[in-house]
């Protein structure tokens, strides 16, 4: 099974964690369908969208960038946890 991941600021939270927000998020969706920013504001973020990162789905939560309108995940390529910064020393 896929675990059910959640990015915070870029982020990832814990497995628990994150599975009690996708359970809120399901819930909140089923009650407000479409309502991502009613949800983020009850979780105390900025703005919330679903993605899929690597063929898993991801929620991407922010604190600071506004909420966009609801839309078709993006797909992503790789897991859910943010990309490591390459080196940019200088080559020989």
């Amino acid at each position: 099974m896929t675990a059910l991941q959640v990015l915070v600021q870029g982020v990832a939270l814990s497995d628990e964690e994150a599975r009690a927000i996708w359970r809120r998020f399901s819930a909140w969706m089923d009650a407000n369908a479409g309502d991502l920013a009613g949800f983020a504001r009850s979780e105390g973020f900025a703005s919330l969208h679903p993605e899929m990162h690597g063929g898993s789905p991801v929620l991407v939560a922010s604190r600071t960038a506004s909420q966009r309108p609801y839309a078709v995940a993006p797909k992503k390529p790789g897991g859910a946890g943010p990309s490591t910064p390459r080196s940019r020393g200088k080559r020989a």
